[in-house]
């Protein structure tokens, strides 16, 4: 099992990119309230048949051919049961995929969330090519963070740029301590 749930978020993100994905949105909504972390994410990707969404929770069952195991998704599915909650996938194909995973927030097994900075940092700046929507919420405070914005900006200068890098960090980085306001995820 991964240590914290950004790498589980990292592994599903990089299928979506395996599966040409051209627009990934990542959304994490924590609602103390209601005791529930709930993490979607969704692509544009080539999508998967009924068949492959049945198979895709085996830990035996890849289409990579590079090995013979894919423990990724069962990995996040287990996480977010063993918390007491649920995990979902629905899949088109030629239109893409979308992973929900449910976690209780206070529950005792919940791992935590992890270093989403540079998940998401690293997920965009790796993959210059692609588009992502991050979304992050704690109750009523929340950030969102663009690509497509930061694109109409920027021109052809490519986010690996070293500037451009450390300033999506640092907007990661600060947005995500505001939003969080000292709460632990």
């Amino acid at each position: 099992m991964m240590p914290e749930i950004s790498l589980n978020i990292l592994d599903v993100a990089q299928n979506s990119i395996r599966a040409g994905a051209k627009l990934i949105e990542i959304t994490i909504t924590a609602n103390t309230q209601k005791d529930l972390l709930s993490i979607t994410i969704e692509d544009n990707g080539c999508g998967m048949t009924k068949e492959q969404v049945s198979l895709v929770s085996d830990p035996f069952y890849t289409t990579r051919t590079t090995r013979k195991v894919g423990l990724g998704i069962p990995f996040f599915q287990y996480a977010a049961n063993a918390t007491g909650g649920d995990f979902h996938i629905q899949s088109t194909v030629n239109v893409g995929t979308k992973v929900i995973a449910n976690f209780k927030l206070s529950h005792i097994d919940r791992m935590p969330l992890g270093d989403m900075t540079s998940t998401i940092h690293t997920l965009i700046t790796m993959n210059t090519g692609i588009d992502f929507l991050y979304q992050y919420t704690l109750d009523e405070r929340s950030f969102t963070l663009d690509t497509r914005e930061f694109r109409d900006v920027l021109g052809d200068v490519p986010f690996d740029n070293f500037d451009v890098s450390n300033y999506i960090k640092a907007f990661l980085s600060e947005n995500k301590a505001e939003v969080d306001n000292g709460f632990i995820l």
